[in-house]
């Protein structure tokens, strides 16, 4: 049984949302919800009720958060159960996005609303600088941006199959979070050794992630607080009720 760690999202996602669409008294799923962070996250902007699915049991002490097994393209719940779907950081993992696009339009209440939140080549191909350390990855070994590119859907693409899926897209939009701040450069280098939140590092020998510690903090100013932030792309798209309204 996985415990969730007692993490929560950046502070401005929960600004950014409610800013977007009322989460109040609605029922909301959240896809692939890993250890329930973003579950809770939704909880506490007045969900009626969230259920957080993944492949792994998660245990979250709210009343108003449950949480199941299953498959993100076959979920077991409902038919148009759900007011919200949501999936972060999930898309990017499929072959293709359409059978999680049909699952997430069949438990859709007529009227609902589909939110994905991932990154896309156009996120984190943006230059490399003190706050998107990110790009200096490719900078320096071109071969990983190769992997990226190959595991990361454009931003059109995702549209262009959410809208077959028979969705009416809204306009998409972009958020930098803050990843991680770190103390000092000491910090940040013990993080990237640990390839900690990073998949994409495990593609380097001990030796090259080395080169590339030493390559990120002979850029950076010693000493000083480092803030490191990524760039989310998200997408709103709404499954229409029978007379053309949504939520």
């Amino acid at each position: 049984m996985f415990l969730c760690p007692p993490r929560s999202p950046y502070a401005g996602w929960r600004d950014f949302i409610q800013q977007r669409v009322d989460p109040a008294g609605k029922a909301i799923a959240d896809i692939g919800c890993g250890g329930g962070i973003y579950s809770a996250a939704w909880a506490g902007l007045g969900a009626r009720q969230v259920t957080g699915q993944d492949e792994q049991e998660t245990v979250q002490g709210l009343t108003n958060v449950a949480f199941v097994q299953g498959d993100a393209t076959a979920t077991g719940l409902a038919d148009a159960s759900q007011d919200i779907v949501f999936a972060r950081a999930l898309i990017h993992h499929f072959d293709s996005p359409h059978p999680f696009l049909h699952e997430a339009w069949r438990i859709l209440a007529p009227g609902g609303l589909l939110l994905i939140q991932d990154r896309t080549p156009e996120d984190v191909f943006l230059p490399g600088s003190p706050e998107h350390m990110r790009g200096w990855f490719f900078d320096l070994f071109p071969q990983l941006a190769a992997i990226e590119r190959a595991r990361r859907p454009p931003r059109a693409a995702i549209e262009a199959a959410i809208t077959a899926a028979g969705f009416e897209l809204r306009p998409t939009t972009t958020l930098w979070e803050t990843r991680r701040e770190y103390a000092d450069s000491a910090a940040l280098a013990a993080d990237l050794r640990g390839r900690t939140g990073r998949s994409i590092l495990h593609e380097l020998s001990d030796e090259a992630l080395a080169q590339m510690i030493a390559y990120i903090l002979a850029r950076l100013t010693a000493g000083q607080p480092i803030v490191e932030n990524d760039r989310w792309t998200f997408w709103w798209a709404q499954k229409p009720d029978v007379a053309g309204n949504c939520l």
